[in-house]
């Protein structure tokens, strides 16, 4: 754990606005502004600052059901259950743009790092990227056999990983377009998927009440949770790496502690299910949102070491001429590397664990 001691995270606020179930939240970069979507058809942006009136953006003609800023936080993506996804300015005006080739509700939207292009997964079974600024459809990637519940570029936007109701989870090379691999070990429908922040695992939560986490490069299960009673029903990684936090229909949020392999925090704050979490972009907050129409925003408190320096490198790549900057890449190096081997000593551990365990 880092020192000094850390305390337990901790409710902020709520904000109480949408109408029906909250689907999706996401923060912008300097985490001044929380974006929720709901299956009252509306998009609320959230202001961090307390007074602050909150703006509701209508438009979908039905449920959202995700929502994501674009890396530099002056776009906002939505899709909804009406086939399309809107890009939107996420200011008093809510201007927005539509974009249609999805034959089906579209579940997920996500921004490439560089802020170029976005993902979306539908129930028309594919993964489709676009063109942010060109504003059109670019490919589509079509090898699921049933609803495509999430998609989710790598941090070097040279991946795409894709999570569905055929049980699968699979991995894409964007630049080929080929599926470079199709982990099949859930057993039910695939809710939720993403890339760790070193771009090197990826985490998926399953209707089958657990969450799986593999390595990229081998493609070996790296660790497994079952702790939910319920089905999982998003994930969202800490940008440390160290911490992963899930929220599920059993109406908890759980933070699990990947260095140790273990569960950290199981915290109760929704009535009925809780369907989305997202950490800001510090990992100084986390916000959840529920069946039950309220957004929460969470204080970590759990992890007090200042990842400032580590989130302006996963930033859209710029020149870095000066020796501080350098300086700031070898620190980033050395801790991912770090986060590696943990991960490796963590699974040696979990095997030596399932070793001594009476049959």
């Amino acid at each position: 754990m880092a020192a000094p001691c850390p305390e337990d995270p901790s409710l902020e606020r709520h904000f109480k606005g949408h109408r029906d179930a909250v689907t999706c939240v996401d923060f912008s970069l300097n985490t001044k502004q929380l974006a929720s979507g709901s299956m009252d058809s509306c998009l609320m942006v959230w202001h961090m600052k307390p007074q602050s009136r909150a703006y509701r953006f209508a438009g979908h003609k039905d449920a959202v059901t995700c929502v994501n800023f674009s890396p530099s936080g002056h776009l906002l993506a939505s899709g909804s259950r009406d086939k399309t996804v809107r890009i939107w300015i996420p200011n008093v005006k809510g201007e927005s743009t539509v974009f249609r080739a999805h034959t089906a509700t579209v579940r997920s939207v996500h921004f490439c790092s560089d802020g170029q292009s976005f993902v979306t997964a539908s129930d028309d079974k594919t993964v489709k990227v676009w063109s942010t600024h060109r504003q059109k459809f670019l490919f589509s990637l079509s090898q699921h056999i049933n609803w495509v519940r999430c998609a989710r570029f790598s941090p070097d936007g040279r991946l795409i990983v894709s999570a569905s109701d055929d049980k699968t989870v699979k991995l894409w090379d964007k630049t080929s377009r080929e599926c470079v691999h199709s982990y099949c070990e859930h057993g039910g429908f695939v809710t939720s998927v993403d890339f760790h922040p070193s771009g090197t695992c990826i985490a998926a939560a399953g209707m089958d009440n657990t969450v799986k986490v593999w390595d990229v490069r081998t493609h070996r299960l790296l660790q497994h949770y079952q702790l939910h009673s319920a089905a999982v029903n998003a994930l969202s990684f800490h940008p440390s790496g160290n911490y992963l936090l899930t929220a599920s229909s059993d109406s908890t949020l759980k933070i699990l502690d990947l260095m140790e392999g273990r569960l950290l925090y199981t915290l109760h704050g929704h009535q009925g299910p809780a369907t989305t979490v997202a950490f800001s972009r510090t990992g100084e907050y986390f916000a959840s949102g529920g069946s039950d129409e309220q957004v929460m925003v969470w204080k970590s408190n759990f992890d007090v070491v200042d990842y400032g320096e580590v989130i302006k490198v996963h930033r859209p790549p710029a020149p870095l001429a000066t020796s501080s900057g350098n300086l700031t890449v070898s620190i980033l190096e050395q801790r991912l590397t770090l986060t590696e081997d943990k991960l490796k000593q963590c699974l040696e551990t979990q095997q030596l664990i399932m070793q001594r365990m009476p049959p």
